[in-house]
């Protein structure tokens, strides 16, 4: 959580004074010298919630500022909450932990999104929704004005990352990276977010999706950037990247077991040419293919003990739901069974491998027939390596699975 100094008081005419009754909305606007367009947010939000009828405060969650927006804000009736560590995710972590409302809109600073829009949001969170996502995109029904969206991310990074938001996640959005939401503020404590940077945004879609809380959309339109003095804080690849390494980290499904599965299938496949001596199309497929089929199956097997570990390290930190599969994985994945399994593949490893001494002595410790005696020196070695393995992973595992108190 950010660490943050204490908050600027200014006067807030809907929020009341200190003790009162708790506003219904707080609108959290972070902000890194946004001096161009603060004011403007500012009295947008205030003129929507006024004429909505709606109880509520704006909170701008300042970022260490050196253009005078913290007084902006202070002036315009909202009340500033100064933040020491730097980082979007840190700004609005900050600001809606000082937040006094039932309900949260959050947007940016940039005037690119019209908070005037912000009743909409209420509305869907007093239908009992969690989460209100705002989309720009024409997929989910917004849009975006001309020059308001670089051409890459409108039409590459957004999709495609909203895209895998709901193939991985099963988040129900089109647009993972709008910058307005509406959240109820007890959502916020029960998923613990940790980013500190952009990925702030994509973590709270995904988790709240994993954990199953009610998301809808709300179709908005986005805006030029109304600065001026500064360009946009986004770097396409740089966050780009950050949001994808994000993705995969949430997901050691994509990340380790689907790549651990295919480069199995893929070595059990060389094993399955070369072990018979067939010769498919015409080609010899000999030692030095086994040597690649085992590099693949050593490789597919260590990704996938990796997706179990990351995923009985998440669940216990909760960072992810308990998983149904995952814990019948692990009833089965215990200490004692993975001792056994691992003891006999390197038994039938060493006895291959003892084979090929055998044969070694056969000829008097002299030349081997290369070709005939690999055939069981790397399956021997391969056997060996996983059981090995196997029987590290079951401790590994097994420490895993003793829950703090």
């Amino acid at each position: 959580m950010a660490s943050t100094a204490a908050p600027d008081r200014a006067p807030d005419r809907a929020a009341g004074a200190a003790g009162s009754e708790p506003p219904e909305v707080s609108v959290v606007i972070p902000c890194l010298n946004e001096a161009d367009t603060l004011a403007v947010c500012v009295g947008k939000a205030r003129r929507a919630l006024d004429e909505a009828g709606i109880s509520g405060e704006i909170v701008v969650a300042d970022n260490g500022s050196s253009d005078g927006s913290p007084r902006i804000a202070a002036e315009h009736g909202a009340r500033v909450v100064h933040v020491a560590e730097r980082g979007y995710g840190s700004a609005l972590q900050a600001g809606i932990a000082a937040a006094r409302g039932r309900y949260v809109v959050m947007a940016d600073a940039d005037d690119s999104y019209d908070l005037l829009e912000l009743p909409r949001f209420v509305e869907r969170l007093r239908e009992g929704f969690d989460l209100v996502q705002g989309c720009r995109l024409a997929a989910g029904g917004g849009r975006v004005m001309p020059g308001a969206m670089p051409r890459l991310h409108r039409w590459l990074g957004n999709p495609l990352f909203s895209a895998l938001a709901r193939r991985w996640f099963r988040a129900p959005i089109h647009d993972v990276f709008c910058g307005m939401r509406g959240f109820a503020r007890d959502l916020f404590q029960r998923l613990d977010l940790r980013c500190t940077g952009m990925e702030f945004a994509a973590e709270m879609i995904i988790k709240a999706s994993l954990y199953g809380h009610r998301i809808t959309e709300v179709p908005i339109a986005l805006h030029r950037d109304g600065r001026r003095s500064h360009a946009p804080h986004l770097r396409t690849f740089r966050d780009g990247w950050r949001t994808l390494r994000f993705f995969l980290v949430y997901s050691p499904r994509w990340l380790f077991l689907v790549p651990g599965l295919t480069l199995i299938g893929l070595g059990l496949a060389g094993y399955g040419v070369v072990m018979p001596r067939l010769r498919p199309w015409g080609v010899n497929f000999d030692a030095h293919t086994l040597l690649f089929a085992s590099l693949a199956v050593l490789s597919g097997y260590q990704s996938i003990l990796f997706a179990v570990f990351t995923k009985a390290f998440a669940i216990s930190e909760g960072l992810m739901p308990a998983d149904a599969r995952m814990q019948r994985l692990l009833r089965v994945f215990k200490l004692e069974p993975a001792l056994l399994a691992g003891s006999l593949a390197m038994a039938a490893g060493a006895a291959l491998l003892l084979g090929a001494v055998g044969q070694w002595r056969a000829v008097h410790f002299g030349n081997l027939d290369y070709s005939h005696t690999m055939r069981w020196v790397i399956p021997g070695v391969t056997l060996a390596f996983l059981g090995f393995q196997t029987v590290l992973s079951g401790f590994f595992v097994s420490i895993l699975g003793m829950r703090r108190r």
